[in-house]
């Protein structure tokens, strides 16, 4: 069964499944839906808690030893595995079909692990684990929906927030949960209503972005907010070069949209950001940011002497069609 850290509250009510599968890279949503497994796991009279960290092929033993193993008590349990990859290799997809295959009603298996890639899960396991029993998959909180996400937890700390100051924490904290729930709950302490002075006041600039909203941006059009992106991928050591790979990609599904080549096979998100780009379409100079694009990476590999990010941040500004000074022969 696959669900949703929405849908999980709902499942957990209906009956508790033998095994959850909890993956993702957004740390705040993850650890409340696994916290809702344990919750839910207690509740319904599993007592007792085994974690175990699996960072090698060899912690599998441990784990087999400690599911073989009962308590004097009898207790029910949740056998509670932390993967530091979801790529588990042949001892770790044996280990959790065997844990699978135990059928044991007073073991709850639960595990936590980064976000799976198309190859993990086409894995054994979790084809086996999605059958049996539930798949959480965890999703970053879009920039669009963060105003909602936000007002939803500032409405479940009593914190009174006009649309100003979620907009302003939004600004701040993109792409980074944890600091907008800490934000919020530091508000929420002084227990009056809070508007963007107050936000601006007290919080710094938590945002995070990677390459791939950069180049949605960019194919949306928002020049200001791409320079954004692009400051603090530069402020958190990513290299030029996946910037540029980012924003050479987002190039050739402009020129494919040119050339009448059609969608490319992406994300609803990224068609939706496409559609926006067409319109600007007749504004650009291709070949002028084909030569910008080859600049960068000239400039990336040493061949040229300069800044490679200096020029990354005109080839973003054109590419949302703000065109600049051309690039030096």
């Amino acid at each position: 069964m696959r669900l949703t850290a929405e849908s999980l509250p709902a499942q957990l009510r209906q009956r508790l499944l033998p095994a959850y599968l909890v993956s993702g890279d957004e740390p705040l949503r993850l650890g409340e839906a696994a916290d809702a497994v344990r919750a839910a796991a207690r509740a319904a009279g599993f007592t007792e808690r085994e974690v175990s960290f699996i960072e090698r092929a060899g912690d599998w033993d441990a784990v087999r030893a400690s599911a073989a193993s009962r308590s004097l008590f009898g207790a029910r349990r949740v056998l509670d595995l932390r993967l530091a990859s979801a790529r588990l290799g042949s001892a770790g997809n044996a280990a959790v079909l065997e844990l699978l295959g135990h059928d044991d009603p007073d073991t709850l298996l639960l595990l936590t692990a980064p976000r799976l890639d198309r190859d993990a899960q086409a894995a054994e396991w979790v084809r086996a684990l999605e059958s049996r029993g539930g798949w959480v998959q965890i999703w970053p909180v879009e920039r669009e929906r963060l105003g909602g996400w936000l007002r939803e937890r500032a409405r479940a700390l009593r914190l009174e927030a006009d649309d100003a100051a979620l907009e302003a924490l939004a600004a701040r904290t993109e792409g980074n949960l944890l600091a907008a729930d800490q934000e919020l709950r530091r508000l929420a302490l002084d227990a009056r209503p809070v508007d963007a002075a107050a936000v601006l006041e007290g919080a710094g600039d938590s945002a995070r972005f990677d390459v791939f909203k950069l180049g949605d941006t960019v194919l949306a059009g928002s020049a200001a907010r791409a320079l954004r992106m692009l400051d603090a991928l530069r402020a958190e050591g990513t290299e030029p070069t996946l910037v540029l790979w980012a924003l050479t990609k987002s190039l050739r599904e402009l020129w494919q949209a040119h050339a009448g080549g059609g969608q490319p096979a992406h994300w609803q998100r990224r068609n939706e950001a496409l559609e926006q780009g067409r319109s600007r379409i007749p504004r650009l100079s291709f070949a002028r940011l084909a030569q910008r694009a080859q600049r960068a990476d000239r400039l990336i590999k040493g061949r040229l002497s300069g800044n490679p990010w200096d020029e990354l941040a005109l080839l973003t500004t054109e590419l949302c069609a703000r065109p600049l000074m051309p690039p030096p022969p």
